[in-house]
C-alpha cells in the first residue's frame, strides 16, 4: 500500500512536491483552502523575467497531479499526533492517519490599507499589485478607464523593510514585480508617464538586471529612489503624490491618475492554528522556522514535518518549484532511512 504524504496547500509548492512524491511511488494528498489550485500564481497574468503566462505554468504543474487525491475547498480541522503518525482532520469531515505532513502553505499579501499615507480604500484611484494583476486577467477595473492612465506610479516595499508596519524584510519580489507590470502597463498604454518610487532596486534574479534596463530603455518607464510620504487628492480627483528624490536631494511632486501599491509578502496566517496545534516555531519573521536556514529549510523541527516554498520566507517561482523537489526528496530519504 502507497505511503499517504499530506501536503497543506495546493499551490505551486503542493502541485511540484505532489508531482515529484507521485513519482517517487507515495500517494500525495492536497488539501487547499480555495477553490483552485496554483495559489497566488494562478491569480497572476504573466511572470517575471521572460513574461511567461502564468496560467500555463499552473497548467502545467497541475498536469503532473492527475493521480493525486485533492481537496479543495478544505482546511485542516484538527491535528491529533499519535505514536509514530499524526490523525488529521479536514473541514470536510474526513480523516487522514499519515506519518509525514508538507506545509506548502504559501503567503499573503500585506495589507496596504494599514499604510493610510498611501491613501489605498481611501482614493479611488489607488490599487495594489493583486488589483492590477486582476485586471491584466480580466480587464474590468473601474480605476483603470479605457483610454488608460495618462500617468501612474508604483510604490515599491510597501508593507516591507517597514519597522511600523512591522516587517524589517525585503519581499524578494517587489522590485521585478514593479519593473514587469511597469513594462506591461506601457506595452498597452505606450502614452502614459510612468513613474516607480523605490527605496533600493534588488534585481538578484537571473535576467532581472536586463528587464530593469529594458524598462528604462525600451519603454520609458522614471525611476525615483525615495520613499512616497504622502498622497492626496486633487479637486478634479487626481492624484498627488509626494516623495523626496534622494539621488537629486530635492523634494517630487507629480500628479498620477492611478497610483499602484506593492504590496510586500507576509506569512498566511492561516497557518497559525495548525502551526500551534503542532507545536512547531515562528521565526522572529513570522514565518515557520526551518531547522537552519542553510543546509536544511526544507526541514522543520518536528519529526515527519517539512516545509516548501513561501511558507519559510518570501520566495521566488523558480526557488520554490526548487524546494518543493528538495522537500519531496527529502521526505523520500527519510521514509528510506527508517523515519530518522
Amino acid at each position: 500500500m502507497k505511503e499517504n504524504i499530506l501536503i497543506i496547500g495546493g499551490g505551486i509548492a503542493g502541485l511540484e512536491a505532489a508531482s515529484q512524491l507521485l513519482k517517487l511511488g507515495y500517494n500525495p494528498i492536497i488539501v487547499e483552502k480555495s477553490d483552485h489550485l496554483g495559489g497566488h500564481v494562478a491569480e497572476w497574468n504573466r511572470l517575471f523575467p521572460d513574461m511567461t503566462p502564468a496560467e500555463d505554468a499552473v497548467a502545467r504543474l497541475v498536469s503532473g497531479t492527475t493521480e493525486a487525491n485533492i481537496f479543495l475547498n478544505t482546511e485542516i480541522a484538527f491535528v491529533n499526533r499519535l505514536k509514530d503518525s499524526y490523525n488529521i482532520m479536514l473541514t470536510n469531515g474526513i480523516s487522514i492517519i499519515t506519518r509525514i505532513l508538507l506545509f506548502a502553505t504559501g503567503f499573503s499579501l500585506f495589507d496596504a490599507s494599514k499604510k493610510e499615507e498611501y491613501g489605498y480604500g481611501v482614493y479611488n484611484q489607488v490599487m495594489t499589485n493583486a488589483d492590477l494583476e486582476r485586471w491584466f486577467n480580466t480587464g474590468y477595473d473601474e480605476r483603470i478607464p479605457e483610454e488608460g492612465p495618462e500617468a501612474m506610479g508604483f510604490v515599491h516595499c510597501v508593507g516591507s523593510r517597514d519597522e511600523k508596519a512591522r516587517n524589517s524584510q525585503c519581499s524578494k519580489v517587489c522590485c521585478i514585480t514593479a519593473v514587469k507590470q511597469a513594462i506591461e502597463m506601457k506595452q498597452k498604454f505606450p502614452q502614459a508617464m510612468v513613474y516607480c518610487f523605490y527605496m533600493d532596486l534588488r534585481m538578484f534574479g537571473k535576467k532581472y538586471e536586463d528587464f530593469y534596463i529594458s524598462a528604462q530603455r525600451d519603454y520609458g518607464v522614471r525611476f525615483i529612489r525615495g520613499r512616497v510620504s504622502e498622497v492626496s487628492e486633487n479637486i478634479d480627483g487626481r492624484l498627488i503624490v509626494k516623495a523626496e528624490d534622494t539621488l537629486s536631494g530635492k523634494p517630487v511632486k507629480v500628479t498620477l491618475d492611478l497610483l499602484v501599491l506593492m504590496s510586500g509578502i507576509v506569512c498566511n496566517p492561516g497557518i497559525c492554528k495548525t502551526a500551534g496545534q503542532l507545536s512547531l516555531p515562528i521565526d522572529s519573521d513570522g514565518f515557520l522556522k526551518s531547522r537552519d536556514n542553510i543546509m536544511d529549510i526544507t526541514d522543520s523541527s518536528k519529526e515527519g514535518i517539512f516545509y516548501a516554498g513561501a511558507c519559510t520566507g518570501p520566495k521566488t517561482v523558480p526557488e520554490t518549484l526548487a524546494e518543493a523537489r528538495s522537500a519531496a526528496l527529502g521526505i523520500h530519504n527519510y521514509i528510506l532511512n527508517g523515519m530518522k
